[in-house]
């Protein structure tokens, strides 16, 4: 054989090499190491991507992640704290999830529990918690001393901030209950507040690829500090919180939910990295979708492609210019935390 040729070939091969050698692949968004560390110990196990998916966000519900996932944090408005949670399966484009669930703290496997034991794709509210426990999950008050102690001290401050407008009493002086106001100003001042608070609307979005190639993701949140009772997030919703296409890849967000969900950027990742465009890109353009809109919305995302290859992005915002996500592969080994210059 020529040596030119002979090189090519060895070049072709090294290459192919590389890009096998970087499955399987564990991304979530921040630094939640725990819980990519259980992720990536259920794929070493020969469990499914699935399989690691829940494994890891339901360790960050159990360690109530910066207390922005699972039991005893971020209260709502009548002090309770609600789960949102949904997995998806690349493979078969099944979906679960579950909205305001309550009195549950396994949201990720209630998630998984609704794509397994039904027809349907989305159970939310009290109904949700009723499913919950007919498959055998326990009912618990998800209260904590934690959360009481967030929600006292948001009462002494007269409801201070709340996501309210266009009402009466004022809802940045007042506490509820509150009416349509006669004089419908806009309050957009008071929410773009709020969406900078980056703390008070956390996620965990994971994408796992197998070494098969198979895509899952999944999400799991308490929600938004001082939300609306009944408020859904961007967190169980399929193509915004997270996407998975085994024949492309998955991405996960996370963020100002509310504006979020409606451009599903997540979606929007996936189907760029279709088109071939590199994940790093495909994150930046799905967020760049939102910023002629909100320009000071808070959001980050996840990408990653069958062939291992990931990336991140995040909107520059006042206090915060980087976004952190965790990776394992066989490169990295060990959880390896990144981050990422938000623009």
């Amino acid at each position: 054989m020529h040596f030119k040729h002979l090189f090519v070939l060895l070049l072709c091969r090294a290459k192919f090499v590389f890009v096998e050698a970087s499955l399987p692949l564990v991304i979530n968004t921040w630094p939640f190491r725990d819980a990519t560390a259980a992720a990536w110990g259920a794929l070493t196990k020969g469990m499914s991507a699935m399989d690691a998916v829940q494994k890891g966000c339901s360790t960050c519900e159990w360690e109530q992640c910066d207390g922005s996932v699972g039991y005893g944090g971020h209260p709502d408005e009548g002090g309770e704290t609600t789960l949102d949670a949904m997995i998806m399966n690349g493979d078969t484009m099944e979906v679960g999830a579950v909205a305001d669930l309550r009195r549950i703290k396994n949201a990720i496997s209630v998630a998984r529990a609704v794509m397994e034991h039904t027809t349907h794709t989305l159970l939310v509210g009290e109904s949700a918690s009723m499913f919950a426990q007919n498959m055998g999950f326990k009912s618990e008050d998800l209260t904590t001393n934690t959360s009481q102690s967030v929600f006292s001290k948001w009462l002494t401050q007269n409801c201070q901030p709340n996501y309210r407008k266009n009402v009466s009493p004022d809802p940045r002086t007042s506490c509820g209950p509150y009416r349509p106001s006669e004089e419908k100003q806009r309050t957009c001042q008071q929410h773009s507040h709020i969406r900078l608070d980056i703390h008070s609307h956390d996620t965990i979005g994971m994408v796992v690829i197998g070494q098969n190639g198979s895509v899952a993701a999944g999400t799991s949140t308490n929600g938004a500090r001082h939300k609306v009772p009944g408020r859904v997030g961007d967190s169980p919703i399929a193509g915004s919180g997270s996407y998975a296409d085994s024949t492309v890849g998955g991405a996960a967000a996370t963020g100002d939910g509310d504006v979020m969900m409606r451009f599903l950027p997540s979606f929007l990742a996936v189907e760029l990295m279709r088109q071939g465009v590199e994940p790093r890109v495909a994150c930046k353009a799905a967020l760049s979708r939102i910023k002629p809109y909100y320009p000071a919305f808070f959001g980050a995302i996840i990408c990653a492609n069958v062939k291992g290859d990931y990336g991140a992005a995040c909107n520059l915002v006042p206090g915060f210019s980087q976004f952190p996500y965790m990776v394992s592969d066989p490169l990295t080994g060990n959880p390896l935390l990144k981050k990422v210059d938000c623009f």
